[in-house]
């Protein structure tokens, strides 16, 4: 079975074609903004245009705009392709390359968030959540337990705030080659974005109401 990742909620643009649980290509830009334009020409790139029987794509947290132009990328791809659409989480992910470089340890991961908070979440040595997401105060983050591994954009400054030299600090953006294939539990075909927060403006009815 040939698989297409998708890979959006960060500064990166990511993809990846896997044939099995193999590698067979890949394209991994830090491009900052610009995923509307870039990922579409990257999958067409890929040996066979990227078309695949399966495909993962990324629900976040992180841009809300890139969870969004990865999800309805990947739809509109498995409409027209007649695959399966399956999303993961985004921290997850992150959480899962952090441990293949350093196996059998707890990870704390901490990206960009919105408004100057950072999303935060642990991860245990197995690789399951511990706990929901937090969209937290960079001083908020700092204070609240911190596993052996903090991962992700924002760990370097959620390590400096924190001032423990003990811990190991990976600043990584999400990889689509680090697509957990075998982890089905990650999976789900409820292509709902992890938003990590509440919204931003109140509902009209709810103004009404107040």
């Amino acid at each position: 079975m040939r698989t297409l990742a998708i890979e959006t909620a960060s500064e990166a643009c990511s993809i990846a074609l896997f044939e099995g649980d193999d590698p067979i290509a890949r394209d991994h830009r830090v491009l900052g903004r610009g995923h509307a334009e870039a990922l579409v020409p990257m999958i067409a790139a890929l040996p066979g245009k990227g078309r695949s029987e399966r495909i993962l794509v990324s629900l976040g947290p992180g841009s809300f705009t890139g969870v969004r132009i990865g999800l309805a990328t990947a739809r509109a791809l498995g409409f027209a392709w007649g695959a399966e659409v399956l999303g993961y989480p985004t921290l997850a992910l992150i959480a899962a390359q952090a441990r293949a470089a350093h196996p059998g340890l707890d990870v704390t991961v901490c990206v960009n968030g919105g408004h100057g908070e950072w999303f935060v979440q642990d991860f245990g040595a197995d690789g399951r959540a511990e706990g929901l997401v937090a969209s937290l105060a960079p001083a908020a983050a700092a204070a609240r337990p911190l596993a052996a591994v903090i991962a992700g954009s924002r760990a370097a400054e959620l390590a400096a705030l924190v001032g423990d030299g003990e811990r190991t600090v990976l600043p990584l953006l999400p990889e689509a080659t680090a697509v957990p294939l075998g982890d089905l539990s990650l999976f789900t075909s409820a292509l709902t974005p992890i938003y990590g927060r509440g919204a931003d403006a109140t509902p009209m009815a709810e103004r009404a109401r107040a």
